[in-house]
């Protein structure tokens, strides 16, 4: 079978190669001035004070939720209660069972696949400390609405942002929302850098935080004056082996440094090929008579075209997805479809607040397909044929 209509395809080309001869011509391989570079050119972008690369999107949703435990004031602390999607991608949720966080589930929307609001406001008690808001396919979900649910609450607004790089909500871009916000460049996402992430945030000591946890929880590379240690001594031989924090080795190579100053540079012209791409799929699917496409909030960057089966059509799943097989169309899951229904769970501190009737049926019934940066108007129109 030959595929016509990809999942993902490469976005480089001589500009990340040339910049990778450029790393490998230095000798220095190691994390260095091109991922420095990276992190000032990512936050300027972003809007955001700091940006520090981890070496995945997973490792940057690490750092964002031990940086939370290590703060000096209100440390979040293990058996805190946290409230996610129950659609997400698994590394959403595994730093909160490694922190021993209570992992409060809450159902979708069906239509924006982002969280079911009048769950939410529901879900939300006295023990909540932080919201999670997961930008699932590209899709922001309603800030504005989420603010006025906790305005009088000390509760703590994340953001993964890893599949809804360039997405935007009003005026601002999504990842900076929240106190912190997360974002991925592995091969399929909006950027690439094959493997990296990229957390964001404009609290310092969360940075100072996340800079020390990321290279062993030691001093090296934390600034002379910082909010982890205090004033550094001069000793460099002193401080070059000093650990203050239960720390990971998460540093990025410095080829992925330069790969993505690179593709950072090409990021708008990315997502106005996807929006442009989703604009054309939208008008094809909006009155589908058994398929619901999802419902854009603000500015979506489109990280793939989903679908779900109207439960009451009677269609099943698989007769659609070996049809799409055979024209050559790939496909995926909605990301993990209900994340509660994995073996893994059994090691979560979790409960499920109400019912996850709309997770089920993305689980049952959706699936999704490709967007990229570049025109996708054959793609899309075979996909309508073969939808029909």
């Amino acid at each position: 079978m030959t595929i016509q209509y990809p999942l993902a395809t490469t976005s480089w080309d001589h500009a990340e190669i040339d910049a990778m001869n450029e790393v490998i011509a230095s000798g220095n391989f190691t994390m260095g001035k091109f991922v420095k570079k990276f992190e000032e050119d990512f936050a300027t972008y972003f809007g955001s004070k700091f940006a520090i690369m981890s070496n995945s999107g997973s490792s940057a949703n690490l750092l964002m939720i031990a940086a939370l435990f290590f703060r000096k004031d209100n440390p979040i602390k293990a058996g805190d209660e946290v409230i996610v999607p129950a659609v997400s991608w698994s590394t959403t949720y595994m730093p909160l069972q490694q922190y021993g966080l209570k992992v409060k589930f809450v159902d979708i929307d069906l239509y924006t696949l982002n969280y079911d609001l009048v769950q939410l406001k529901k879900a939300i008690t006295d023990q909540t400390k932080i919201i999670l808001a997961v930008n699932l396919l590209g899709n922001p979900n309603d800030f504005k609405a989420i603010h006025e649910i906790i305005a009088s609450r000390n509760i703590i607004l994340l953001e993964d942002n890893c599949e809804s790089m360039g997405a935007r909500y009003e005026d601002r871009m999504t990842g900076s929302i929240g106190i912190m916000g997360t974002f991925s460049t592995f091969f399929s996402h909006h950027i690439s850098t094959m493997e990296g992430g990229m957390t964001i945030t404009n609290d310092e000591e969360l940075y100072h935080i996340m800079l020390s946890l990321r290279s062993h929880g030691w001093t090296r590379h934390l600034p002379k004056k910082n909010r982890v240690s205090g004033l550094k001594s001069n000793d460099e031989f002193e401080e070059s082996f000093k650990f203050v924090l239960p720390g990971y080795n998460l540093r990025p190579l410095e080829l992925s440094g330069a790969i993505g100053l690179k593709q950072l540079q090409k990021l708008q012209s990315f997502v106005d090929f996807r929006r442009s791409n989703a604009e054309l799929f939208a008008n094809l699917f909006k009155e589908h008579p058994y398929l619901i496409i999802q419902k854009e909030i603000g500015e979506s960057s489109w990280f793939g075209f989903s679908f779900i089966i109207n439960p009451e059509s009677g269609i099943e799943r698989s007769l659609i997805l070996k049809k799409l097989k055979e024209a050559g169309i790939e496909t995926r899951p909605i990301v993990t479809g209900n994340f509660t229904k994995n073996p893994t769970i059994k090691y979560f501190n979790y409960e499920i607040h109400n019912t996850l009737n709309n997770a089920i049926i993305a689980d049952r019934l959706g699936f999704f397909v490709g967007n990229h940066h570049y025109d996708l108007r054959n793609e899309i129109r075979l996909l309508e044929r073969v939808l029909k």
